[in-house]
């Protein structure tokens, strides 16, 4: 049986579902896993999964794969992956997977396991691989039970009792792009006391109205148009399985992560200064300047949701996030990435000020930007080609290498990193000025073009 290697990622397992995630390949996978987590004493593990086509059968093998070594499951059913989360640690389990693709295109999936109460990641997920590769999976001689559970409503409590709204009611459009976020966005809204206005709030594994994937602009069109037409003062859209938020303010405007967070830290900052701020590489110089302005101490470190979870409880961090969309909160929540969560704290703010959201961010430096450009890029040499990158712009300019290279030009930023979900590199620039912007793309497009990729066109 062959396994692609490739789909062993830095922070979950990720693949094509019909070539790479056969029923085999995933029987092994959830034995490999099972041999890992025994290894540490856990002998009951939790299962959800995505919306998406592939969903059911990767499920069914995967729980055969898992009795098969002895580890009885709890399936929890269709749910968001910060459902599943919750589920770790409402029903106290140190161990489990979550089926999901994300934000990934239709044909994809995945596995993000836990290991604890937090999900593992790099060398933890190599061990599972070397287990497969040296057929060492070892398990207890008994076939372990299987058991459902329904979760949803006490989550939904638990979110509710969580966050309270002022006296402004909210018109909030919510797209959920007809992943797992369909089930569950419109009545955690309703509970808050909004005006909801559904979009797409239908769970269809097809994705038949846009991609959910709130990162590209594209895929919020809809909920642009929507919010004007309703003259909402607010618009939010979730990804496949709704551990990112995309929000669009009363305008129409897109609110990318970095200035989201803005608003978050504002509070958090004002209740806890001189918070280190943990900055993913990613992020607008505005962001940089907003926590310097309010006290906080910048930090800058890599993407990936495993990845970050792991640096904030090591520097006891109290938030952070992703331009993507991952939102962590620790001040008042459990440290993961929960898109419905962070809606909850954005919409709280919301209801206590008399601005709307265009202009609680309208004093913030304006900054010329690409948003995040994916560039197609094997998997196989995506890494090589930023260290390529990396060693020519040293010679050249001062950078933070921390994950791909952030090169600090006089005028901004340009940056390029490998994906850790996708085939493919990540770059975005970023300047004071229309004409610092235009020779900061010009220049990085010029390094990565002459990196060996074919040509491409930055997103805005």
């Amino acid at each position: 049986m062959h396994i692609n290697p490739a789909i062993f990622r830095e922070y979950d397992i990720r693949g094509i579902a019909a070539t790479e995630l056969t029923p085999p390949v995933v029987h092994k996978i959830g034995q490999a896993y099972g041999t890992f987590v025994l290894g540490r004493g856990v002998d009951k593990v939790l299962i959800g999964g995505d919306v998406r086509l592939s969903t059911p059968v990767i499920r069914e093998d995967l729980i055969k794969g898992l009795s098969s070594v002895g580890l009885d499951i709890v399936d929890i059913g269709i749910v968001t992956s910060p459902m599943f989360y919750f589920g770790l640690h409402h029903m106290d389990f140190d161990g489990g997977i979550m089926i999901t693709g994300s934000h990934n295109p239709g044909e994809f999936n995945g596995m993000k396991m836990a290991c604890g109460k937090s999900t593992i990641y790099g060398a933890d997920i190599q061990q599972i691989k070397r287990i497969i590769e040296e057929d060492a999976i070892i398990g207890t001689g008994r076939i372990g039970s299987v058991t459902g559970a329904d979760i949803s409503e006490t989550y939904l409590e638990m979110l509710s009792s969580k966050i309270q709204l002022g006296p402004r009611r909210l018109k909030v459009v919510a797209d959920a792009g007809n992943g797992a976020a369909s089930m569950y966005i419109e009545k955690f809204l309703t509970s808050l006391g909004c005006e909801v206005i559904p979009l797409f709030c239908e769970p269809d594994g097809n994705f038949p109205n846009h991609h959910p994937d709130p990162v590209k602009r594209e895929n919020l069109t809809y909920l642009v148009e929507e919010i004007k037409k309703q003259q909402a003062e607010v618009g939010v859209a979730y990804d496949g399985d709704a551990d990112r938020i995309g929000v669009v303010d009363d305008t129409g405007e897109v609110i990318w992560g970095d200035k989201l967070m803005v608003l978050y830290w504002r509070e958090i900052l004002r209740k806890n200064p001189g918070q280190q701020a943990i900055i993913e590489v990613k992020c607008s110089q505005a962001l940089v300047d907003e926590i310097e302005r309010l006290g906080g101490r910048p930090y800058f470190y890599k993407t990936g949701h495993s990845l970050i979870k792991a640096k904030m409880k090591e520097l006891n961090a109290l938030f952070t996030g992703e331009m993507s969309g991952h939102m962590f909160f620790a001040d008042e929540y459990y440290g993961f990435d929960d898109a419905f969560y962070a809606t909850g704290r954005l919409l709280r703010t919301l209801s206590h000020a008399d601005e709307n959201l265009s202009s609680l961010l309208g004093d913030l430096p304006q900054y010329y930007s690409t948003a995040e450009t994916r560039i197609d890029c094997p998997d196989e040499i995506k890494f090589g080609i930023v260290e390529k990158i990396r060693e020519q712009v040293l010679r050249v300019y001062d950078a933070i290498t921390v994950d791909g290279v952030r090169i600090i030009y006089p005028d901004g930023w340009g940056l390029v990193r490998a994906s850790n979900t996708q085939p493919a590199l990540v770059a975005r620039c970023e300047a004071r000025t229309p004409e610092g912007l235009a020779f900061i793309t010009g220049d990085l497009k010029e390094r990565i073009l002459r990196a060996g990729l074919p040509d491409f066109n930055w997103e805005y």
